[in-house]
């Protein structure tokens, strides 16, 4: 048994009202660079839809994900081996722009300098990549307030899959929101499409990252990713995806997506889990029971066999502690009301989902009886207005035997508290008719429904024995360099918001903004001074801008190069990444800059 801890979240879509609001805090805290306006490491889908990238479950087409080859054993949906090698240079199975969509802006200054017209002037849509007009016709959730149209129905694939007295009731529109991020899975398939090793899960806690040194651009990860949570920036030519925000995450702070979360339906905590099981439960031959093949990889923090397991591993007290304390652990196993994303995927997601309840009292008070009576509420669940089997189409490989338990139990916990809230005693029938009792159905609701700030995050800090190979594995990331996600100023290619941004990104015309990013200088316009990189000095003399000019130069008006400012042709089109070692300087003696 080789004990591994993993971070992982759980979302209750109960409780998600659609407000996007997640989307755009994390969009605008780490995806700030040009190259970045289709990616969205957070959306909110909009179901039944086709999600996306458009269609992104369909794996027929994308080949997303694992399978089980003849001998039934793992392998690449995209093929084996030699067929990535063959499809180095050239991997076709990914979404193109239009399934992402057209990034565009407005060109808010023709109504402020249009001319005197009979017709009130108007902000036309423009291309981010051409700088044409363009008609919008697709975004990051196009399906949202369509929910339910016949044009939308035949394009989900999940909704295909399903029976056709589903495909009947879905007249009667039933819709629900699906946020997603990275999966974080335990055997992800984009880290092993990775032909340079640039994706890896980090030991410590399991979080998925990519080596922005390492990546050369092969996009091989975004066809292994069967989420497509993977996105290529044209700009910088590297892939990009959801960090779980690790520099929080280490502190012991929750995501940006959860902090701003309106509806506090996002829990995040610490599981431990069984290494050496992942291969055989991710290869599990019926579908259908890999999700309890899921679950059997996860490890009970409060068993003393684990924790003397755990601390052999390196694992520290407090972070199983955490681990006891998880409302991942409580959600997944103690209540088991928590489904992954796709299991056939085969790639063990740790990002769960509570499936959603809430249309079932409304369903039932409709007919006339008692919305929250248990007998009622139990009867009522096969006739969901979003139909079982769509929901295990999306989460138990379309066994709707553990969603209905699931839609049971929630119901069980509502019509339970309806009469302890009522004042009225309640009754131990209801609990121990869905194999729970009083006590456990209770502390359920607090979680569900009551949980403080502290009960829904139980985030363990970083150790200070940490610390160096933490700092080590962050420099690798695509968030160390000067403008990188979130941190704001001139970054490498093409200037960001932030400090250094002296515009208001608000009332930055499209222009402006089209300047922006085509340039080819850490700043722009020529006339702002472009800050120096250190990473692209060679050694040798003083690099431009470094010093202040000195007065015998400003007198001559010859720096000789050291304060003068930076030409357009001596700025340097990218940060050079950082030599192995982590050191900024090149090899000792040698005077050659780092590669």
């Amino acid at each position: 048994m080789k004990v591994m801890a993993q971070m992982a979240m759980v979302m209750n879509l109960d409780k998600c009202i659609g407000c996007h609001t997640c989307s755009v805090t994390c969009k605008q805290a780490w995806t700030n660079r040009t190259g970045t306006e289709y990616v969205w490491f957070n959306n909110v889908e909009t179901r039944p839809g086709r999600g996306y990238p458009r269609t992104y479950e369909d794996q027929e087409t994308w080949e997303g994900g694992w399978t089980l080859n003849k001998r039934g054993r793992l392998q690449l949906k995209a093929g084996g081996r030699l067929k990535n090698l063959f499809t180095i240079f050239s991997s076709p199975k990914m979404p193109s722009i239009d399934d992402y969509y057209e990034p565009w802006t407005y060109d808010y200054e023709n109504l402020t300098n249009a001319p005197l017209q009979e017709h009130t002037p108007v902000a036309r849509p423009k291309s981010l990549i051409s700088g044409k007009d363009m008609n919008v016709s697709w975004s990051a959730n196009w399906d949202d307030d369509l929910g339910g149209s016949a044009d939308l129905a035949t394009a989900d694939p999940v909704l295909a899959k399903v029976s056709e007295q589903v495909k009947l009731e879905f007249e009667q529109t039933f819709m629900f929101y699906l946020p997603r991020i990275c999966e974080h899975c335990l055997n992800p398939s984009c880290a092993a499409s990775c032909p340079s090793g640039a994706i890896y899960k980090r030991e410590e806690d399991g979080i998925v990252l990519v080596d922005q040194d390492q990546c050369r651009g092969w996009r091989k990860c975004i066809t292994g990713c069967p989420y497509k949570k993977v996105y290529f920036n044209h700009r910088t030519g590297k892939a990009e995806k959801c960090t779980f925000c690790f520099p929080r995450i280490e502190v012991g702070l929750p995501t940006v997506c959860s902090e701003t979360c309106v509806g506090r339906l996002r829990y995040i905590g610490l599981v431990l889990y069984d290494a050496d099981r992942v291969l055989e439960a991710a290869s599990e031959p019926d579908e259908t029971k890999l999700l309890a093949a899921q679950r059997s990889v996860l490890l009970d923090p409060h068993d003393p066999e684990v924790q003397r397991a755990a601390e052999r591993e390196g694992i520290p007290r407090d972070w199983v502690e955490a681990a006891q304390r998880s409302p991942i652990w409580r959600l997944i196993h103690d209540y088991e009301v928590a489904l992954p994303l796709h299991p056939e995927y085969r790639t063990m997601p740790m990002v769960w989902y509570i499936p959603p309840l809430s249309p079932v009292v409304d369903v039932v008070t409709e007919t006339g009886e008692d919305g929250e009576d248990a007998g009622n509420l139990f009867a009522a669940i096969d006739r969901l207005r979003i139909p079982v089997e769509y929901l295990a189409e999306l989460f138990t490989a379309g066994d709707v035997a553990p969603v209905t338990a699931v839609l049971q139990r929630l119901a069980a916990m509502r019509s339970y508290m309806r009469d302890l809230n009522m004042g009225r005693e309640g009754d131990a029938s209801i609990p121990a008719a869905v194999g729970m009792d009083e006590q456990s159905m209770y502390e359920m609701y607090r979680l569900l429904a009551l949980a403080k700030y502290d009960e829904r995050y139980v985030i363990p800090s970083a150790h200070a024995e940490q610390a160096h190979s933490l700092e080590e594995l962050a420099t690798e990331c695509s968030l160390d360099y000067e403008g990188g996600p979130g941190m704001g100023g001139s970054g490498p290619f093409g200037e960001g918001s932030g400090p250094g941004f002296s515009d208001p990104i608000a009332v930055e015309n499209f222009h402006m903004l089209q300047a922006r990013q085509t340039a080819d200088t850490v700043a722009d316009p020529a006339t702002r001074k472009a800050r120096v990189n250190l990473l692209n000095w060679d050694g040798k003399g003083a690099p431009p801008g470094l010093f202040p000019p000195r007065a015998d130069d400003e007198a001559d008006g010859t720096a000789a190069g050291v304060g003068a400012e930076v030409p357009a042709s001596a700025a340097p089109a990218e940060v050079q990444p950082r030599p192995a070692g982590g050191s900024d300087a090149g090899p000792a003696g040698d005077g050659t800059a780092p590669r």
